[in-house]
């Protein structure tokens, strides 16, 4: 598989992967071993970050879009997302509310669904 592919799945920002890893196919038996015994560079980076869009939304509790409508463009590391989260600004604030309440209407159909 393409590295991109390959770090997505595995939860990395590929920009910052080691070069050998950009530049060199991944196997399937490959990202399994990394998954099973990931090296120093793949630990720190899971770790410290910088990390992608879909996992700095996750940690801060908000949507892919949230973080648009709030400005994040750029890939944040674990200090800035602890910043954040140390002192929310108000679209931070306004967006986790957001998000869950998305997540409560979408829990709410799967339930009403369920009793058909």
């Amino acid at each position: 598989m393409k590295p991109a592919t390959a770090a997505a799945k595995l939860g990395i920002l590929l920009s910052a992967a080691p070069e050998e890893f950009r530049s060199t196919p991944i196997t399937r038996a490959d990202l399994d071993a990394l998954r099973a015994d990931p090296p120093q560079w793949l630990v720190e980076l899971r770790r410290n970050g910088p990390f992608p869009r879909d996992v700095v939304a996750a940690k801060l509790g908000v949507s892919n879009s949230g973080l648009a409508r709030g400005g994040v463009t750029e890939p944040l590391d674990a200090d800035q997302i602890g910043v954040l989260l140390a002192d929310p600004p108000p679209w931070l604030v306004r967006e986790r509310e957001t998000h869950r309440d998305v997540i409560a209407e979408n829990e709410r159909i799967r339930e009403q669904r369920r009793g058909q």
